[in-house]
């Protein structure tokens, strides 16, 4: 069987895969750091729901990168996983100071 890992590695050779992927290398960044201090708490979707007062549901959304939280959510998970929200800004490859 194929690993999603290696077909990632494989399909990143495609410009056009590469550029869409970049695009939404941010939303999928955030979806893993959130899957890591959930696991990391050692809580369920459900149990982090609960523990924020939503759903399981809107946690799936979130941990698939379907929908954007806003700084108010990810401030309840982090308090509720025991991690610190921490956001920054950080330079793109290249010059993005002048694009």
């Amino acid at each position: 069987m194929t690993k999603m890992s290696d077909l990632h590695q494989e399909w990143l050779q495609d410009p056009e895969y590469r550029e869409a992927y970049d695009t939404l290398a941010g939303e999928f960044s955030l979806a893993e750091r959130l899957i890591e201090a959930r696991a990391g708490a050692g809580f369920s979707q459900a149990e982090l729901a609960k523990r924020i007062d939503t759903t399981q549901s809107v946690i799936a959304r979130l941990e698939g990168g379907h929908s954007k939280p806003s700084t108010r959510t990810l401030e309840k998970i982090a308090k509720a996983t025991g991690t610190r929200l921490k956001i920054s800004f950080e330079p793109i490859r290249g010059d993005a100071a002048h694009a």
